[in-house]
């Protein structure tokens, strides 16, 4: 598969499992944290961005609104970039460094063309998904413009009806 061709992931289809590193370098697996509630992944191009933070402060000033889903931000960042960005911003969520970008080949939230600045293999397009208990998509959402944020009141909206 090309990178031109990467498949996005769709409401009903099964989520990939995974096992990435935290911001405190312990393992997040994917198919255990379903087992005790959804999973909220929002992943993002970069730590110390200003829509990045932005999204992810608001997420963490409602975090309660998320119940009792497991909420975790994605980047390619590497774990310790993440530890600080964490601390900076008093993130009460785990993140997850993907740092060679293969869960966001994964979810087809990689980006395949140009983005100033940045090495294009290694960063995510700003998405969110949120997993059921059974490993089932209810919610996807792909964005090709980096400065846009998903739609976190319908994310919510998902997880009530869970």
């Amino acid at each position: 598969m090309t990178e031109k061709t990467l498949k996005t992931l769709i409401v009903g289809d099964k989520a990939p499992d995974f096992t990435l590193f935290t911001d405190s370098r312990s393992t997040f697996e994917l198919s255990k944290a379903i087992a005790g509630s959804p999973v909220v992944l929002l992943f993002f191009p970069a730590a110390f961005t200003g829509t990045c933070t932005t999204e992810l402060n608001e997420v963490n000033n409602d975090l309660e609104s998320y119940s009792p889903a497991t909420v975790v931000g994605i980047s390619t960042d590497a774990p310790f970039t993440l530890t600080e960005y964490k601390k900076v911003n008093g993130f009460t969520y785990s993140l997850l460094s993907d740092h060679d970008a293969e869960v966001c080949k994964a979810y087809g939230s990689k980006y395949d063309h140009g983005f100033t600045g940045m090495k294009l293999d290694r960063i995510a397009k700003r998405s969110a998904f949120v997993v059921d208990q059974s490993g089932i998509i209810r919610y996807a959402e792909v964005l090709e413009n980096a400065s846009h944020v998903p739609n976190l009141v319908a994310i919510k909206a998902v997880l009530s009806a869970l």
